[in-house]
């Protein structure tokens, strides 16, 4: 089922990355097995009515809890920031904030709010990103280019 995966199957918690193309990936929290199927708790907008709009932002997403096959049959464990962040506790801290979290409305934005920013905020309590961009442009260098210029808007929600 696993993609090049550090753990032959995902522990609750793990972050899973599902590869989309060469430069993009959707990532989720492995939740789980209910009934003998494993989910993931991930942030889409899959079922909205709203599209990336404009600057690549979703004004309506939810962090939804998924069958695992559901988002995608390759994915691969990745615990990206498990040596500079230690990971929460899962049953104490990152599945009651996945719990909260469900049917409430979420702005999703490429560049500040993602998938992985999602799923790292769950694990770490921080919000990161290290997808490509460009083939060698990391999204973080993106953010310095930007984030002066989008930041008021953005605090006011205007973009």
């Amino acid at each position: 089922m696993g993609l090049g995966s550090s753990h032959p199957k995902p522990f609750p918690g793990d972050i899973l990355e599902f590869p989309l193309n060469k430069y993009f990936s959707h990532f989720g929290i492995y939740y789980g097995e209910r009934d003998g199927v494993p989910y993931v708790a991930h942030l889409t907008c899959r079922d909205s009515e709203t599209k990336l709009l404009l600057f690549g932002r979703a004004l309506k997403s939810e962090v939804k809890l998924d069958p695992v096959e559901l988002v995608g049959r390759r994915y691969k464990v990745r615990n990206m920031l498990d040596e500079v962040h230690h990971p929460r506790d899962f049953y104490s801290v990152v599945k009651p904030a996945i719990d909260d979290m469900m049917g409430r409305d979420v702005t999703f934005d490429i560049l500040f709010h993602n998938s992985e920013h999602q799923a790292t905020l769950f694990r770490y309590g921080l919000k990161k990103s290290t997808q490509v961009c460009c083939d060698w442009l990391q999204i973080e260098k993106v953010y310095a280019q930007i984030l002066p210029t989008w930041k008021k808007p953005f605090e006011k929600k205007l973009l």
